[in-house]
C-alpha cells in the first residue's frame, strides 16, 4: 500500500514539476482577479499571482476523467480559441482527434442558429467541389476571382467545421473570457464546458474549469496535450472492451 501511495507521490511531484516548467503557473495582477479564482491563488510575485499548482492539477484531473469517459464514448468535442497563442496547439489537436474547430472569431449562431451555419458550411462544399472538378472553368476570369475569395472567406470562418454534421457534445475552450459568446451559446445549448482559465475568468460560467496561465504558449500547449491524451486514453479503453 505504501508503495502504492509512494507512486502516486511521485506522480503527482512529476506532473507539477511539468506544470511549473511550462509556466502553468502564472496569473494576472491581483487588480485583474476574478472573486472564483481566489481559492487557487498561492501568492503573488513581481505584482503577478500565482496558482497553486496542486489544486491546478486536481482541476485538471478532474477535467480529463471527464474527457476520457468523452473518448470512451466517442463524442465530439469543439475546440474554440481566438488566441494567437493557442491557435497552433488546438488546431494540431483537433486535427489529431479529427474534431471541429473554431480557431478564431467565433460567429455567432454558430450553435444557436445551427442550421444556418450549416447551410454557409453547405455552400463551401459545394463550391469546393466544383472547384476540384473544374466547373468553374465556364465563369469568367473576374467571377472565378470573386469565387476564389468567398472561397478562402468560408474557409477562414467556418474551415475547421466543415465536419460537424451536429452540435458537439463537449467544449474545450483556452480563455472563457475572451470566448464568451460561445460560452454563453454552449450554455443556452446545453454543451459542457471543459476550459483553461486565467485568473480574470469567472469558474462559475465553465463546467470544467482549469485555472492556469491561458496567455503563454508552452502553458495553453501543455493543457491540451492533456486533455487530448485523456480522450485517446479513453478511446483506447473502448477498443479493449
Amino acid at each position: 500500500m505504501s508503495t502504492d501511495t509512494e507512486t502516486v507521490k511521485s506522480t503527482n511531484m512529476n506532473d507539477m514539476e511539468q506544470m511549473f516548467k511550462a509556466g502553468v503557473h502564472f496569473g494576472y495582477a491581483k487588480s485583474r482577479r476574478h472573486p472564483s479564482a481566489k481559492p487557487y491563488i498561492f501568492g503573488a510575485k513581481n505584482r503577478m499571482e500565482i496558482f497553486d499548482l496542486e489544486k491546478v492539477k486536481t482541476l485538471l484531473d478532474e477535467a480529463k476523467d471527464y474527457v476520457r469517459n468523452l473518448g470512451q464514448e466517442g463524442k465530439t468535442i469543439l475546440f474554440v480559441t481566438g488566441k494567437n497563442e493557442a491557435k497552433t496547439a488546438m488546431i494540431e489537436s483537433a486535427e489529431k482527434l479529427e474534431m471541429p474547430y473554431v480557431a478564431g472569431r467565433w460567429i455567432g449562431g454558430t450553435l444557436t442558429n445551427f442550421s444556418a451555419i450549416r447551410s454557409r458550411v453547405d455552400l463551401l462544399e459545394d463550391l469546393l467541389d466544383k472547384k476540384a472538378k473544374g466547373e468553374l472553368t465556364k465563369y469568367t476570369k473576374k467571377e472565378r476571382l470573386l469565387i476564389d475569395r468567398d472561397i478562402e472567406k468560408l474557409l477562414r470562418f467556418f474551415g475547421g467545421i466543415r465536419a460537424m454534421k451536429k452540435k458537439p457534445d463537449a467544449f474545450l475552450v483556452i480563455d472563457s473570457k475572451r470566448e464568451f459568446i460561445a460560452i454563453e451559446e454552449a450554455k443556452k445549448s446545453n454543451v459542457p464546458i471543459v476550459a483553461l482559465l486565467g485568473s480574470d475568468c469567472d469558474s462559475n460560467k465553465v463546467d470544467y474549469p482549469i485555472f492556469g496561465n491561458d496567455s503563454n504558449i508552452s502553458s495553453i500547449k501543455y493543457f491540451v496535450d492533456a486533455i487530448t491524451e485523456a480522450y485517446l486514453e479513453g478511446k483506447k479503453m473502448a477498443v479493449v472492451k
